[in-house]
């Protein structure tokens, strides 16, 4: 299935364009939640295909040493390849280690095993929580969107990402225990707001694996709903067999099987963070303006 059999589904769920950037980095979002299986990586994979699908160039970068991100785009595990270790590490620069994809407009930056091992090596490190940053500014200009996928871990790699973010997705199940995870995840999101990243804001919590049809899905999401107002994500992601089998093919959904729930989910899930993109665009061009303006008074 060829990537360009997703563009309609854009134009069928109301898509529209975002404005060129114009002296503007790209906007970086880590997918985290510090729960595991919770569906970070089918959402990190799944969007940044899906943002790309829709005709901007996205860096995808697998922050997790299982690299099943990597896997996941199709890459067998290769100890000699540049990855995500080696930029922490300050062994390589980040466009060395960007490798393309079979989506278009979206290359990525992948993992190995050997990054759990970041974690104790930068321990004594200086600024060891700002390498992830310092290592993606040289390249952040080449994208409109960087999407970070984080392990299922509060460790140096989360904080690396983080403290690169300017953003954070949450995916999570709906499911009671779902509240205490994410409240870990919002403190530790306010200590690194205090001492790292001012700036960093909730992108929005997204449900995945979700059944609608069970009662308990529907009133957790209604509870998490009443609990997080606006940063719930209106879009949720079904439970979906072709979404779950195509990792193992080494493929994002939308190439695997476009017609798929999962795949038109995803994109609808890009839409909408597209269309927040946007709002905060003109946002932003608005203060500008009347910035201008009061300064010519």
């Amino acid at each position: 299935m060829h990537q360009n059999q997703a563009l309609p589904l854009h134009v069928a769920f109301g898509y529209s364009r975002l404005s060129p950037r114009r002296n503007k980095m790209a906007k970086i979002i880590a997918v985290a939640n510090q729960k595991g299986g919770v569906g970070k990586t089918t959402t990190a994979i799944n969007l940044a295909a899906s943002l790309a699908a829709a005709e901007v160039p996205v860096l995808l970068v697998d922050c997790d040493p299982q690299a099943n991100t990597t896997s996941g785009l199709g890459f067998a595990r290769d100890p000699d390849r540049i990855n995500t270790y080696h930029l922490l590490m300050e062994l390589a620069t980040a466009e060395q280690a960007t490798q393309s994809t079979a989506v278009e407009r979206l290359t990525v930056i992948p993992s190995h095993k050997n990054l759990i091992g970041a974690n104790l090596e930068l321990v004594p490190a200086e600024r060891r929580e700002f390498r992830l940053r310092e290592a993606l500014a040289p390249i952040r200009d080449n994208y409109r969107f960087v999407v970070l996928d984080c392990p299922p871990a509060l460790d140096l790699l989360t904080l690396n990402a983080l403290v690169a973010a300017d953003s954070v997705l949450i995916p999570m199940q709906a499911e009671y225990f779902a509240l205490e995870g994410i409240s870990e995840l919002l403190d530790t999101m306010e200590r690194i707001r205090d001492n790292f990243n001012p700036q960093l804001e909730i992108e929005g919590v997204v449900l995945a694996m979700y059944d609608e049809r069970t009662n308990l899905a529907q009133q957790v999401a209604a509870e998490l709903r009443r609990f997080l107002g606006d940063k719930m994500m209106q879009t949720t992601i079904p439970r979906n067999v072709r979404l779950a089998e195509a990792p193992s093919h080494g493929k994002p959904a939308l190439l695997y099987d476009v017609r798929s729930r999962g795949a038109e989910s995803y994109i609808k899930l890009a839409k909408e963070i597209m269309e927040k993109a946007m709002s905060s665009q003109k946002s932003e061009a608005s203060s500008l303006v009347t910035a201008v303006g009061q300064a010519a008074e």
